[in-house]
Parts: structure tokens; sequence; C-alpha cells
């Protein structure tokens, strides 16, 4: 029989002070209430009650079993709380990395939404390149990853892989650049170009490197920065080029936009998790919310 409700049995009786009442309010019998009794004292090898016409009273066993029983319930009580608020999206928490686009662009709209309809889960957000994000997921350091496919092909196998969607890479300028007065880029204008790119090696600058050498596009990477915001101020101030995701361009910032004919990067972005290893319901929720958008 359930230990705790052995224990639960025990502490109405002493709450009682007599078999017959304890066994009304567990509305059990009188000798099915005696048998859980003696049972619980089997189980603890002492004398939890001294027996008597007037009733039962606690021994000194039975007193420190009180004490501490009545803890073991309310901790029980608590535990059956907590994962009932967890399941509810009540409490718990979301561990998400994810590289510069998708931690400044991707992530924040969706967390608010999420957090709207339930404020008390917490997120734990980290900033990183695809590959560490991988290693983290593998680690279990990280539930939730977006990264840039493909997968790191030693790590393949750890993961499941949810496509998100197809993220435009293109190339901005300063307003006042030459190459605004084209009508028309073809990649070999950019021959010579300096660039402000991406960190090497992260999975989105591979990215645009390999389509720059496939396009035969000869250029010069002369400043290496992590996020969209300091590239795109780098290029309004510097007056270089740079290749970027579409989705950190705003209406605010200060570049233009230049489409290069025959030259289309792309890059899909995707959200792993470890293979095998159940998600809290906070973070799938949330995933499930990202694969929605």
């Amino acid at each position: 029989m359930d230990d705790l409700l052995l224990i639960r049995s025990f502490l109405t009786t002493a709450e009682a002070g007599a078999i017959t009442p304890a066994a009304t309010r567990l509305f059990i019998t009188q000798p099915a209430l005696t048998r859980r009794l003696q049972q619980l004292e089997a189980g603890l090898g002492a004398t939890l009650f001294e027996r008597s016409a007037r009733g039962v009273e606690l021994t000194e066993e039975g007193r420190f079993v009180e004490r501490e029983g009545r803890n073991l319930v309310e901790r029980y009580e608590q535990l059956c709380a907590g994962v009932a608020a967890i399941s509810n999206l009540e409490a718990g928490s979301v561990r998400i990395g994810g590289g510069a686009t998708a931690v400044s662009f991707l992530l924040p709209k969706a967390i608010a939404a999420f957090q709207a309809e339930h404020p008390t889960v917490l997120f734990q957000v980290k900033e990183a390149g695809s590959r560490e994000v991988e290693r983290d997921v593998a680690a279990d350091r990280l539930e939730l990853g977006v990264v840039t496919l493909p997968i790191d092909p030693h790590l393949a196998t750890e993961f499941d892989v949810t496509p998100l969607f197809e993220d435009r890479i293109v190339l901005v300028a300063a307003p006042g650049h030459a190459l605004n007065s084209r009508r028309r880029i073809e990649p070999r204008h950019l021959d010579g170009e300096d660039l402000v790119g991406f960190e090497s090696p992260s999975a989105i600058r591979s990215l645009i490197d390999d389509a720059l050498v496939a396009a035969g596009c000869r250029v010069h990477v002369v400043m290496e920065l992590r996020s969209i915001p300091a590239i795109l101020r780098m290029v309004e101030t510097t007056g270089r080029l740079a290749f970027v995701s579409r989705l950190g361009l705003s209406s605010e910032a200060a570049v233009r936009e230049l489409a290069v004919r025959g030259l289309k990067i792309t890059r899909r972005l995707a959200i792993i998790t470890r293979r095998g290893r159940p998600l809290s319901p906070a973070a799938a929720a949330f995933a499930k919310r990202l694969q929605t958008k």
C-alpha cells in the first residue's frame, strides 16, 4: 500500500484521537483503518499509539512521526502543485539559444507574445553561433536551438530538426555608395569591394563566403562583427558594403538594399532539440509557437 496513504491515515487518527471517528473521516471501516495503522507500525518497527478505552494517545515515536509526517504530506502537496503549475504553463522555464539574427529579430516578438499568455514562464536566452548552440543542445545546456542549416555533420545524429523558414541574405550599402547609381548590379561589380562581414567561422559567414566564391566575386572582408545592428551602423559610417539577413532590415535603417543579378543567398533556419529527450512543457509550447510564425 502507498506509504503516503498510511501516513495520511495515521495523521487523521492522531487528530481524531480515536479509531472510529478517524475511519469515518476517511470513509473506510474501522478494521480497514486498524490494518493501515498496523502496516505503518510494522514498516517503521515502532509502536505509534497507546490504545485505551478512551481512544489512542501518541507514543514518543508517534509524536515524531506526526511531526515529520505532516512535513512529508505538505512537501508532497507542494510537489503536486508545482508539477501542475509547470504542466499548465504557470511556471517553468525555456532554455533557448540562437545566433545574433534569431536573438535580435526572431525571438523577442515570439517571447513577448508567449509571455503575454504565460507571464510566469522564465526564458533563459543565449546568443551564440550555430555551432556553439548545437554543442549546448547536445550537452543539454539548452533545450532549444535556432540554427542555420546544415547541422555540423559530427552532431547531426544528436538532434531532431524542425525547419522554420528561409531567410534571405541581401547586400546593403550606405546611401552614398557608388553602386547605388547603377541600374543593374552584376557580381563582377563587387570585385575589389571592402565588406563588413560576420565573424568567421560562423555558419552565416561561411554561407556568404561560399556564395560569393561560386559567383566569382573577389571581395575583401576588412571588418568582422557579430550583430546585424553593429554591421549596419558600420556600413553607414564607413561607406562599405555588407551582406546581412533581411530580417534585420527595417524602414529606419540608414542603408539601402541592393539587388545583385544572379546572386541569391538564402539560408534555412531550424529548431533543434536533443533526440530522445522530452522537452519541458514550456519549451514544447514555445517551440510550437515558433513553428506557427
